[in-house]
């Protein structure tokens, strides 16, 4: 399936691919992954799509068939969610539902705190600690970064080398982009009206405890699948889930 080509905050090139008809739903992918990858690969944006909705599903800076740019100034703080505003506004939807999965999940917080108000939000493969000290998260990546080999067997750092480089990421870029994460104040996450799910593996702790994530929040359930942060995208319930949950009235 061929992208659009639509423009990130500076104009640099976002790949934009698109599923099904309805209502409008960006999915938003994790770190070193893609929509590809993420939505499209094992079933989620399909069945999100067969369930009556217009599935966009942008690539972020720095991944997929996005532009990958080397200068530090292309990726300023918050730039993935200045990013997704931007298409956003170049798409024209008034009224939308997001998704977002692991770094994806963090981008799309960052946009309810810079003040999106969409339908409803799915944040998903993301807990409490990973929101509010999301720079820590980036700091383990960015170690992974720039020591890509080395790592003991059976390690976090060697599952999170081995995806970054079956993926074919551009070290130099997602390197800088790391740099561009903002953490959000717990006072923030307690301000958020907007209708979300937390969805997460019962066995992901990778950013921290999801339940507690859906405490904070005023208006959020909580939906544990199977599965822990790199296999829980894999299962058939995770895309049931989100269809599930969206199905349901406001």
């Amino acid at each position: 399936m061929e992208p659009r080509r639509l423009h990130g905050f500076d104009g640099a090139q976002i790949a934009v691919t698109e599923l099904g008809e309805g209502r409008p739903i960006l999915l938003l992918h994790g770190l070193f992954s893609s929509g590809e990858m993420n939505w499209r690969r094992y079933g989620a944006a399909a069945e999100i799509a067969a369930a009556g909705y217009r599935v966009i599903m942008p690539d972020f800076r720095a991944h997929g068939q996005s532009a990958a740019p080397h200068e530090a100034a292309a990726y300023p703080a918050d730039v993935l969610a200045m990013d997704i505003e931007a298409v956003i506004g170049q798409l024209g939807l008034p009224d939308f539902d997001i998704a977002g999965y692991s770094m994806g999940a963090r981008t799309l917080v960052r946009l309810l705190a810079r003040g999106m108000r969409p339908g409803k939000a799915i944040i998903s493969g993301m807990g409490l600690e990973g929101l509010i000290g999301g720079t820590q998260r980036a700091d383990f990546f960015k170690r992974v970064v720039n020591q890509p080999d080395g790592w003991p067997a059976g390690s976090p750092e060697a599952f999170a080398a081995a995806f970054m480089k079956q993926n074919k990421v551009d070290t130099v870029a997602v390197g800088h982009l790391l740099n561009s994460f903002v953490s959000t104040p717990m006072d923030v996450l307690r301000g958020i009206d907007t209708r979300c799910l937390v969805l997460c593996g019962a066995d992901d702790k990778d950013n921290g405890s999801a339940p507690a994530l859906a405490l904070e929040l005023p208006n959020a359930a909580l939906v544990e699948i199977a599965g822990n942060h790199m296999s829980a995208v894999t299962k058939p319930d995770f895309g049931t889930a989100i269809a599930a949950w969206l199905g349901h009235p406001l």
